[in-house]
């Protein structure tokens, strides 16, 4: 029998998707009746009086949370998102609702083992509810209470070698796509370099530090299976510097119809014969390939790696063999300036232990944002309010035509001092000599 009336919830249950709604109703169902016979450490009634508090959301238009205020583990400034309900009488059971962070394991491989620990852990010591996975990359565990926090801790990192994931305004948890341990388009080892930054950097991690949050994501090829280009702040996305590998077989294969496009992924529907000219060529950004005597051309140099003739011939066009990554930067949600793409900063790296010149692109990066960063800014913010140019001072990057979004409005070039030979004055003066010539 449910605690509280919920006619608003019971509305998300009615379409044809799998509600959230249901599955708090069925972790309230499996609470109440304990078959497992677990000695529950917060109340039992969590989920009852979380759909409750969802309700009086609703119908009141604003949230019943209030900020969590400094709540956490001993010696971690994040991994613990603080929560309480604003009306712990009527809904006791939320009064505290802390929500957890867990360092998912890059490319989110578990053994069902595993996952059945952490599920016994969190039906004990918390609400039973997870988020697998939150949008930052973390197994999230929502809703705890406060005396609860430290021996979740422990247990995570004593008995399950697991450590919590980040929060606030520090790195937060890095993410990855499957990468070489399954995709065969990945160009460098995602998951190596994710756990390989991960481990280095456990103090940005672990101890807020930053102006506001920032993110690492890595995706192992252009198609973006992690979509790090438009959630993170440093995008390291797998890219080739040598050409395409065409098999000109099977590109004829592809057009006589032997070879179905786009991997069969839509044999179901008949779209007439497959035209190499509309859905391959005409649809490249650049237009870089052509047809010549019954041949698949194309000008690599002009090649952006989008990837969509691969995606759509990938028995016939392959990805080059020189590879390794791209680092782009500034991407975010909106939050103070709107939404944002992030920005090529470095064209082609190799990814090579020990990452050390990846490294320090990274820590260069921190320096300059931490220096000039003002509080909640992020890093495409201060990047759009001071210049990409100042990014590459502080990176000591040198300009390249991949930096430049457009062509400048303004067209008088502006020099530094030290960027000519004798100075201000010795320009002057060939100046006016030339101008009185």
């Amino acid at each position: 029998m449910a605690k509280h009336q919920t006619p608003l919830l019971d509305q998300l249950e009615s379409g044809p998707w799998p509600s959230f709604v249901s599955d708090i109703k069925r972790e309230s169902d499996a609470r109440h009746t304990n078959e497992k016979g677990v000695e529950y450490q917060i109340p039992e009634d969590v989920c009852d009086d979380l759909l409750g508090v969802l309700e009086l959301s609703f119908k009141d238009g604003t949230t019943h949370w209030k900020h969590g205020g400094i709540v956490g583990v001993f010696g971690y400034g994040g991994g613990v998102i603080g929560r309480y309900c604003d009306q712990p009488e009527m809904f006791p059971g939320v009064a505290h609702f802390h929500t957890m962070r867990v360092n998912q394991p890059a490319g989110k491989y578990y053994t069902s083992e595993y996952l059945r620990q952490l599920c016994d852990l969190w039906d004990f010591r918390g609400s039973g509810l997870t988020n697998m996975h939150g949008s930052t990359g973390d197994i999230v565990f929502l809703g705890t209470r406060t005396e609860q926090l430290e021996e979740i801790f422990y247990e995570l990192t004593h008995n399950l070698d697991q450590d919590l994931g980040g929060s606030g305004s520090n790195l937060r948890t890095p993410a990855c796509c499957l990468g070489e341990s399954r995709c065969e388009w990945s160009c460098y080892n995602t998951q190596e370099l994710s756990y390989h930054l991960t481990q280095e950097y456990q103090d940005e991690l672990h101890r807020p530090a930053f102006p506001y949050k920032f993110k690492f994501k890595f995706d192992g090829c252009p198609n973006g299976c992690v979509a790090s280009i438009a959630r993170a702040d440093m995008s390291f996305i797998g890219t080739w510097a040598d050409d395409i590998k065409i098999d000109q077989e099977a590109v004829q294969a592809y057009i006589g119809g032997e070879i179905a496009p786009n991997g069969g992924a839509h044999a179901d529907r008949d779209w007439g014969k497959f035209d190499i000219q509309k859905e391959v060529i005409d649809l490249c950004p650049t237009e870089c390939m052509w047809m010549e005597d019954g041949k698949l051309k194309i000008n690599d140099r002009e090649c952006t790696r989008c990837m969509h003739c691969i995606n759509v011939m990938p028995r016939a066009l392959r990805i080059g063999d020189d590879r390794g990554l791209s680092i782009l930067v500034g991407a975010k949600a909106p939050i103070l300036d709107g939404a944002q793409l992030s920005s090529m900063l470095v064209p082609f790296i190799k990814a090579e232990e020990p990452y050390d010149e990846i490294k320090e692109v990274i820590e260069n990066i921190w320096d300059w944002w931490m220096e000039e960063g003002k509080n909640r800014e992020r890093l495409g913010e201060l990047i759009k309010r001071q210049g990409f140019q100042k990014l590459l001072q502080s990176t000591g990057i040198k300009a390249l035509a991949q930096h430049v979004q457009e062509p400048r409005h303004n067209p008088y070039i502006y020099w530094h001092e030290e960027e000519v030979p004798g100075g201000w004055d010795r320009d002057i003066n060939e100046f006016r000599k030339h101008h009185q010539r």
